[in-house]
């Protein structure tokens, strides 16, 4: 096995936690849904796929590098989505939460000098960045937008 059993359990929930910010997503969508915004649900239903993607990625490293997958429970997800500007911030919120995640893996495996996995987490750093950054510019559109929230329609499908 290339990865150290410590690092492959933090692999494990790394992987769980990628599917339950898919979750996270699909529950935001499903809350813009309600709410009769179609390119705000359509952008994070894509978003959740994304995400979903994310664990995939991170299953098949474990797997090449010898590791065990163990599949867990995915919790619930958990917020108030009543508002378009609520949901937003969690989104930024949950962006940054995982990019602490994902410096804390980097963290480790740069203390156990495994460097592949080091160099496999460097995309995950990267596409955090795109994360919290799109994430910022979302909410800032949001709070600008104010109560003309439908304008903004436009502007997600670009972002899209």
């Amino acid at each position: 096995m290339l990865i150290s059993q410590q690092m492959n359990d933090r692999l494990n929930d790394q992987i769980n936690f990628e599917q339950y910010s898919s979750h996270t997503y699909l529950a935001m969508s499903a809350a813009f849904e309600k709410m009769g915004l179609k390119v705000f649900a359509d952008y994070y239903r894509k978003h959740a796929d994304e995400e979903r993607e994310h664990a995939m990625k991170m299953f098949d490293y474990v797997v090449d590098a010898g590791g065990t997958v163990v599949i867990k429970a995915i919790d619930e997800p958990k917020g108030d989505w009543n508002s378009v500007e609520k949901i937003v911030q969690q989104t930024l919120e949950h962006e940054i939460l995982v990019t602490k995640r994902i410096n804390d893996l980097v963290e480790l495996a740069e203390q156990e000098k495994d460097y592949a996995t080091r160099s496999f987490l460097q995309w995950y750093v990267d596409e955090q960045v795109e994360e919290v950054s799109t994430a910022e510019q979302l909410l800032t559109l949001v709070k600008m937008a104010g109560d003309n929230i439908l304008y903004l329609e436009h502007r997600i499908s670009q972002m899209a």
